[in-house]
C-alpha cells in the first residue's frame, strides 16, 4: 500500500455524506490524518483520527477555517438529485455545487493547499452510443436532460483550470460513471435509480414500477472502487486533465432490476416499465483506458455482489442494525 497520504492532513468535505464518508474510510486505511467539516449530517466513521469542524460551506470564513493546515482537499460536498428531481428543479443542486465549489478552491488557494481533486461527472458529455473518451467532452451539447447540471459540471472544470493557471495548487479532476452503494440516498424523491429500485425491491411494492422502458443503457460503479480511484488522482495524477473513473462494462436497467430483485428474494415482483416517467440519457458508457493507463485503476467490485451487498446494508437499515 502507497504510504503517500500517511501522517498528511487531508480535509474531506461532504465526509459526512455517501461518497465523502467512503473517501474517509479509504483515507485511515493509509493512515491520515482527516478533517471533516459537519453541518447538517454527522459523522457515522468513529476514529481518532478523525478531527471534526463545524462549517458552512457555503460561508468564506468557515471555509478558510476549514482548510487551514491541511495538505490536500477532497472535495466531495455537493448535491446530486434523480431523474425525477432534476425534471423540475435541478436550479438548487446547480447553485450548491457551484457555491461551494468555489468558496472551497478559493480557501484552499488562500490558505496553501498544495492539492485539491474535484468531481466533473460524465452528465457533461455529448450523446454518444459507444464507450466515449475524455477529451470528447467538450465536441458537442449535453444530452438534453443535463442541460444544467451538466454545463455546471463543464464549468466547474474550466474553473479548475483558472486556479491552477494562477496559484501554484495542483487539482485532479474525476469524471466518475452512476455510483451506488452503501450510505446512498434512498429517499424517494431524491433516489437515484438504483437505490429506488432497491428500496421497492425490499419494501415489495407491487406492482414493481420502473421508470424508462428498462433498455437504458449504464455503467454503475460500486462506491468504495470510485474512493479508491479518488486517491490515485491524487496521488498520481493531480494535472488538472480530468479522467473517468467507471466499471468499464454496461448493463441495461432491465438486467439491473432482475439482479436487485434476486438479491432482495423478491423474484415474484409484477415488474412494470413506465416510459412516460421521466429519465435521462438512453445509453452511457465512459472509456476508462486512461484511468488504466494512467492510474493502474480497475474496478475490483463486481456488479452482482456490489448489489448484493448494497441489498443487505439497506435491509439491515431498516430493523435498526448498524453495520
Amino acid at each position: 500500500m502507497s504510504t503517500f497520504y500517511q501522517g498528511r492532513k487531508i480535509l474531506v468535505t461532504g465526509g459526512t455524506g455517501f461518497v465523502g464518508t467512503h473517501i474517509v474510510g479509504e483515507l485511515l486505511k493509509h493512515g491520515a490524518d482527516i478533517r471533516v467539516p459537519v453541518h447538517n449530517r454527522p459523522l457515522t466513521v468513529d476514529d481518532g483520527n478523525i478531527e471534526t469542524i463545524r462549517a458552512d460551506l457555503t460561508s468564506p470564513e468557515d471555509c478558510l477555517r476549514a482548510t487551514d493546515g491541511v495538505d490536500f482537499v477532497f472535495h466531495a460536498a455537493g448535491v446530486v438529485t434523480g431523474a425525477g428531481v432534476t425534471a423540475h428543479d435541478s436550479m438548487s443542486a446547480i447553485t450548491e455545487n457551484l457555491v461551494q465549489t468555489c468558496r472551497v478552491l478559493e480557501a484552499a488557494w488562500a490558505t496553501g493547499v498544495k492539492r485539491v481533486q474535484i468531481f466533473s461527472s460524465s452528465t457533461g458529455y455529448p450523446v454518444a452510443n459507444y464507450p466515449i473518451k475524455e477529451d470528447e467532452f467538450w465536441s458537442g451539447p449535453t444530452h438534453q436532460s443535463y442541460f444544467g447540471y451538466g454545463w455546471m459540471r463543464r464549468y466547474l472544470e474550466r474553473l479548475a483550470e483558472y486556479v491552477v493557471s494562477k496559484s501554484k495548487m495542483k487539482i485532479a479532476i474525476v469524471r466518475p460513471t452512476a455510483v451506488y452503494g452503501r450510505l446512498d440516498n434512498f429517499d424517494p424523491v431524491r433516489a437515484h435509480v438504483i437505490p429506488a429500485l432497491i428500496l421497492k425491491a425490499v419494501e415489495r411494492i407491487s406492482p414493481y414500477e420502473v421508470w424508462g422502458t428498462g433498455d437504458e443503457v449504464r455503467d454503475f460503479l460500486h462506491v468504495r472502487d470510485l474512493a479508491r480511484g479518488c486517491l490515485m488522482m491524487l496521488e498520481k495524477y493531480a494535472e488538472c486533465d480530468p479522467v473517468n473513473i467507471g466499471y468499464g462494462k454496461v448493463v441495461t436497467i432491465g438486467e439491473i432490476v432482475h439482479l436487485i430483485l434476486d438479491a432482495a428474494g423478491y423474484e415474484d415482483a409484477e415488474i412494470v416499465f413506465n416510459s412516460s416517467r421521466p429519465t435521462a440519457i438512453p445509453f452511457r458508457m465512459v472509456d476508462t483506458s486512461k484511468a488504466k493507463r494512467l492510474l493502474g485503476f480497475e474496478r475490483e467490485i463486481s456488479l452482482e455482489e456490489g448489489l448484493k451487498d448494497t441489498v443487505e446494508w439497506y435491509k439491515q437499515q431498516k430493523v435498526g442494525i448498524s453495520l
